[in-house]
């Protein structure tokens, strides 16, 4: 797969999470894909469990992906991200870094590294 039909998987799922629509959303990954927090703490094993995760993150009102940059070599695409949440504190924003393995057009791996979460009184 090359790098730009990687990055259009990428695209449209960060479109899908955006849009809360799980059903777009799962469309863009693997049914056995795996998920890690990095390097290698297994988040979610599989579509069922992925699903069951977001289907949670979605209920949050204020929840938004900001795209601030991208890069692919060929199936691997980087995306590094501000996060809007809504936390048991309350609204605030957490940088993540997610690294995409895409495979036959759907999202095999991913891992992520998120930064401290920032209150909306300390996003400013």
């Amino acid at each position: 797969m090359d790098a730009s039909a990687a990055e259009a998987v990428i695209a449209g799922q960060l479109a899908a999470y955006n849009a809360r629509d799980i059903e777009a959303f799962m469309a863009f990954w693997h049914e056995d894909a795996l998920v890690f927090e990095h390097p290698s703490t297994l988040l979610a094993a599989g579509a069922a469990e992925i699903r069951a995760r977001h289907l949670i993150r979605f209920r949050e009102p204020d929840l938004h992906g900001k795209l601030i940059g991208r890069l692919s070599v060929g199936a691997l695409v980087v995306d590094r991200e501000i996060v809007t949440r809504n936390f048991p504190e309350g609204r605030g924003e957490v940088d993540v870094m997610a690294i995409y393995e895409v495979e036959n057009g759907r999202i095999s791996k991913a891992w992520f590294k998120l930064g401290m979460p920032r209150l909306a009184a300390q996003a400013d």
